[in-house]
């Protein structure tokens, strides 16, 4: 229970810290409300207008997940051949870092004149943004492998498929997981970025625009309050299937597979 309390109260009191200090720089120095509401306007501009926002963030929501599984998917496959094919790593290391070169808003107009406005545009812009990170991780995770746990595996006759699998991805897990932590948390930003560009009218993004145009700042903040949940609630997940994944980072006790696993052969 203590442990409940701590991992669920504390991060509680930061939000509730966060909206606090939000209602005093607005009544201390008398802040207008067309310049920035006090929370509770921009929670209730949320729920007063939850029946058209509701089919909005359910959109960001599926663009989001989409582009963050591809990305993902993406940069696992791709760090898993860098990490194991040195010249291959060589040879695409210096284009991952170009593509990310690219500002992500520029690359979202060709895209949107290449497959029009659909949702194909946002994922990529998505997946772009987080394969990145994700790949990284899996290269270095890869590439600090314990060598003593190598060479006791190919003492005991573990093949390379056995290698890789109890040893090798055990050891860039953790890494994956920080990448993919740090994917989740950009992933939202891809989405707007891509809805602005689609320009469709019917996305969360255009009708912050909306809002902002009508000189509706409650609406505006409260927007940017649902893409944050967006973002928070992914990272979240993330983090509740790294602690599912990883329970050996959590407990003292001997894994269930051990030596005798590479054995076989």
């Amino acid at each position: 229970m203590r442990k409940v309390l701590r991992n669920v109260g504390i991060p509680l009191l930061s939000l509730a810290l966060l909206f606090g200090v939000w209602q005093a720089i607005i009544v201390m120095f008398h802040v207008n409300t067309y310049v920035a509401p006090r929370p509770w306007a921009a929670i209730t501009a949320i729920t007063s207008n939850w029946g058209t926002l509701w089919p909005l963030l359910l959109g960001t929501i599926r663009e989001t997940v989409y582009g963050f599984l591809s990305g993902a998917l993406l940069g696992i496959v791709l760090g898993v051949v860098m990490g194991k094919v040195a010249f291959i790593q060589k040879l695409i290391y210096p284009l991952l870092v170009l593509s990310q070169a690219v500002p992500s808003i520029a690359l979202a107009t060709p895209l949107v004149l290449i497959f029009g406005l659909t949702i194909k545009p946002i994922v990529i812009i998505v997946a772009w943004i987080v394969f990145f990170p994700v790949t990284v991780s899996i290269v270095d995770g890869l590439s600090h492998v314990d060598h003593d746990l190598l060479n006791l595996a190919r003492v005991y006759g573990a093949s390379k498929a056995r290698t890789f699998w109890f040893i090798e991805m055990p050891a860039a897990v953790s890494p994956l997981f920080s990448g993919l932590k740090i994917g989740a948390t950009y992933a939202v930003t891809g989405a707007i970025i891509g809805e602005l560009a689609s320009s469709t009218g019917s996305n969360l993004a255009e009708y912050q625009q909306h809002a902002n145009a009508n000189f509706n700042t409650a609406g505006v903040y409260g927007t940017t309050i649902l893409m944050t949940v967006v973002g928070i609630s992914w990272f979240l997940i993330v983090v509740g299937i790294e602690i599912w994944a990883t329970p050996w980072l959590r407990r003292t006790t001997a894994r269930r597979w051990g030596l005798r696993s590479l054995r076989r052969s």
